[in-house]
């Protein structure tokens, strides 16, 4: 028998959801849900797990993983208990518990430690260019280098075990069983909903801001593999120069669509961002115009007389690497893929 902990409420608060205790059971968000089924009925069983404090029932769980936000949900509630902003909330705490080094809750609970975060990683950028005597032609080299140790090292040390975790809470633990042939199996099904998020497809209504996602995606993983692995910055081969140029374009201008989104709060999904989701697509545009920036600086012979320039690139890149990366809302990306993929050794 789980034990009931009603204080689990007021730590929820603490990752965004303020109003679900208002529910009162009365069905309608998983009546519209469109991705609710007789097997995953969702988002009421994690609201009434949710103000019972059954926090074990939602670490087991994949249902808050299975929402992709559409706010068809809280926008039917009569009690205004915004169910889906608490399944957002509950990946956030999620987010938390898997997370082996405890920072990624500390830094969704206190927005002052994660300032202080991003402007520690500023100092230690701006020490280091200090000690090499602001030369560019090292601190550049010095900037490639560390793109490429940081992907390797925060998904080896971070993200990897954070994702055995996950495993243990939603497999292991609960005693599933399943045959080392389903997990080859659902192989397929962890790299296509990693790099295209179809399910989000079956939420009404959903398929332009899937569309956004997409491309965002594309552009991202594009400016990554340009930057880290074609060393866009060093380049002299015209196609990827271009390449570099279009897809760091294309991260601008998506990311200023949800950047206006977020302002204007013109739907559900909007009205009730954290900061980790501000700082998601904020960051996100900085690494776009600013790479947009420095190889154009590179082009046009200024970046030697602007070094500034690329420093705040590094600067932006660090933050992303170090903190939004590990910590903040990027992960979601990571444990939702990977949440298919479980689902798929379930079923």
């Amino acid at each position: 028998m789980a034990a009931v902990n009603p204080g689990f409420g007021k730590e929820l608060k603490k990752y965004g959801a303020f109003h679900f205790n208002a529910c009162y059971n009365c069905g309608n968000c998983t009546a519209v849900c469109s991705l609710s089924t007789e097997e995953d009925s969702f988002p009421r069983e994690m609201l009434r797990f949710s103000v019972l404090g059954m926090k074990e029932d939602i670490k087991s769980s994949l249902k808050p993983w299975l929402c992709y936000y559409c706010g068809e949900c809280s926008t039917h509630c009569p009690q205004t208990a915004n169910p889906g902003e608490l399944m957002m909330s509950l990946r956030r705490w999620l987010t938390s518990e898997y997370d082996w080094t405890k920072l990624s809750g500390l830094l969704y609970r206190s927005l002052p430690l994660t300032i202080s975060a991003f402007i520690l990683t500023a100092i230690v950028v701006l020490g280091f260019s200090i000690y090499e005597k602001f030369n560019l032609e090292t601190i550049m080299h010095f900037g490639h280098n560390f793109e490429l140790l940081a992907i390797v090292l925060v998904f080896v040390l971070i993200l990897l075990p954070n994702i055995i975790r996950m495993w243990w809470f939603i497999i292991l633990k609960p005693k599933i069983k399943a045959p080392l042939s389903k997990y080859f199996a659902g192989i397929w099904e962890l790299i296509l909903h990693m790099f295209t998020q179809k399910r989000a497809l079956d939420c009404d209504d959903n398929r332009f801001r899937w569309f956004e996602h997409f491309i965002l995606v594309l552009g991202y993983l594009g400016l990554l593999f340009t930057t880290v692995f074609l060393d866009w910055f060093s380049s002299e081969k015209l196609f990827i120069i271009v390449f570099g140029y279009v897809v760091s374009i294309i991260v601008f201008i998506v990311t200023i669509d949800f950047v206006s989104d977020r302002i204007k709060k013109n739907n559900e999904i909007n009205k009730f961002s954290q900061p980790s989701d501000w700082l998601f697509v904020i960051w996100l545009f900085f690494m776009g115009i600013t790479a947009f920036s420095v190889r154009l600086f590179i082009d046009t012979g200024l970046i030697e007389k602007n070094i500034w320039l690329y420093l705040l690139h590094l600067i932006i890149l660090a933050q992303w690497a170090l903190i939004i990366v590990p910590f903040g809302k990027w992960p979601h990306f990571l444990y939702r893929s990977f949440a298919m993929y479980f689902a798929k050794i379930k079923s």
